[in-house]
This record gives C-alpha cells, structure tokens and sequence, in this order.
C-alpha cells in the first residue's frame, strides 16, 4: 500500500511494530504555513505527511529523530517563532507536539500454512509482531501457480498484512538460523516428520526461547522419547511445548484452536504467568484428558 498520509502511516508502523514520533501543531498565532491541528509521522529513515514544509519541518523532524534515538516514550512541547532564525520570516509561532512511540519489535516464526496457521495468522497480525510464515511446499503462497487446495486463503492472507512474510524453502529447518535472538517459534505443519526435524534443530538454538509445536499428547511424547534416545538434554528437550496453546479453550475446529494458540502466545507477549495447564505443558508433564488436534488429520492419539 502506498502511504499518503499521517494516518496511514501511523497504521503501518503499529502493525510492523516500528517506533515513531507523531508531530502535531498543537497551537499557532499570526502568520503560520498550518494551521493548529496539522500532523505529520516521522520515523528512523521516512517521514509522512506535512506540517508545511521548510525550516519548521526540518528542524521538527531532526528533533523527532533526536527522541527516537534516545529509545524512549515520551511527550514533549516545543514552542517556536518562525522568524529569521528558522529562516522564515512568516512573523508567526507554533507550539509542536512530540509524541515518542518506541517499539519493542518482537519476532515470531510460524512453519506451517494450513487450516490452523491460516485461522491462526490473522488473529497473531493484529498484535505487534513480526510474523515470517514458512511452507516447504511449492507455490503454496501463490495464487496463480498453487494446485493445493488447503492453500486458497493462504496468499490473500499473506498478502493482507504488512508485519507478515510470507516464505517457501523446501527445507524449512534452514530458516531458524536466519531468526533474530527472541524469535518464538510455532510448528504446525503436515507432516510429523518435518515437525521433529524443526523441533530437533530448534532446541539447539539457545537464541530460541519459545518453542511449540501442534499435536496430541501423544505425538509430544514420542518426541520427547526420541529426542531423549538422541542424546539430547532434559533441558533442550524442555524448550518444547507441546501441545500448544489453552488446553482450557475447548474444541478442535481450525479457529477454535487458533484462538488456544493465541491466547498462550499473548500470555508470552505480556510476560503473564502461564496458566496450570501450561506450565505441565513446559515441564512435559502429559494432560491425559484434553489434546489439541495435529495439522493433519489421522494424528494418533
């Protein structure tokens, strides 16, 4: 989408979880270039709208950049005199607003893009995260050339969200590597196989710190067992979470458990003690009673 105004702009940078500063003529008197009211957003390396050019704006934009530098939300009044000093002889004065919005951009891997992951997707966008959503199958994020009919929504999805990238690699496992320290990862794709794979190379990744995957009790046990057989620690092994999400949200609709999924992902964002259920889950200690459904159908239980 281009951007043509304050409000776009302002838009895009809360959903890609940018920090910026909104700049607002919040009084003027006399001769002015705009009038009391006028907004412009600047950010580290673009600025959006107007308050009217010249001296004003530059110097207002340079201050904007001064206080995002500092890496601080804050408020701040500047009262100016547009006189020879600004180089603008208008005889007027404004006050400006500085409104310092600092973002702490998080990142978020999902691997997987069928029913779940694309019920999932929507909802993780509107939080500010940084989503890459990756599939190891050919096309699937392309709506012209996909013959896979699990993927009809998947590009316009993709396509809906600027804090979303969309990313087919064969070999997904070589994506983890390219993740920014903090990433959290979630794994829900098609294949049981793929999922130890991305488990297996995931809890070497000390970087990591969120780890989980999709499926039964069960399924999380065979991992664990075989992940133990391997010759891995009790303590990579326990960067697993597996089920993911509320296991006190019921049902096993694709949204029902996007809507789990979510509310243990906005717990982690918040930094909220996990739930009872959530923290057998870290431990690996199984729910005998309640599963979440494998991306696939057939999962065992």
């Amino acid at each position: 989408m281009r951007i043509t105004n304050w409000y776009q702009a302002l838009s895009q940078c809360e959903q890609q979880g940018r920090a910026y500063v909104i700049i607002t003529l919040i009084a003027s008197a006399g001769s002015v270039p705009r009038d009391a009211g006028t907004k412009m957003v600047v950010t580290g390396d673009s600025q959006y709208d107007t308050i009217g050019g010249g001296h004003l704006e530059h110097e207002a934009v340079t201050t904007a950049r001064d206080l995002l530098a500092k890496g601080q939300a804050c408020q701040q009044v500047v009262s100016t005199p547009l006189a020879s000093k600004l180089g603008q002889c208008c005889g007027g004065a404004v006050k400006v607003l500085y409104e310092v919005m600092v973002k702490h951009q998080q990142h978020l891997a999902i691997f997987g893009a069928g029913h779940v992951a694309q019920a999932l997707v929507p909802i993780l966008a509107q939080l500010p995260l940084q989503i890459r959503w990756i599939d190891s199958r050919e096309g699937f994020f392309d709506a012209q050339t996909s013959v896979h009919t699990q993927s009809l929504n998947a590009p316009a999805i993709a396509e809906a969200y600027d804090n979303v990238t969309a990313i087919y690699n064969d070999d997904p496992c070589e994506e983890l590597a390219l993740l920014p320290d903090g990433a959290k990862v979630i794994i829900l794709t098609h294949n049981h196989q793929l999922d130890y794979s991305l488990i297996e190379a995931a809890i070497t990744h000390a970087s990591l710190p969120f780890i989980g995957m999709i499926g039964s009790t069960t399924k999380a046990k065979r991992f664990v067992t075989r992940l133990a057989h391997r010759g891995y620690s009790q303590q990579d092994i326990d960067k697993m979470t597996s089920p993911i999400g509320d296991l006190s949200i019921p049902g096993k609709r694709p949204i029902e458990v996007a809507v789990s999924i979510s509310a243990d992902i906005i717990r982690l964002l918040n930094n909220a003690e996990p739930s009872t259920q959530s923290s057998q889950k870290q431990k690996g200690v199984p729910l005998q009673q309640q599963t979440l459904p494998a991306e696939t159908i057939g999962e065992p239980k």
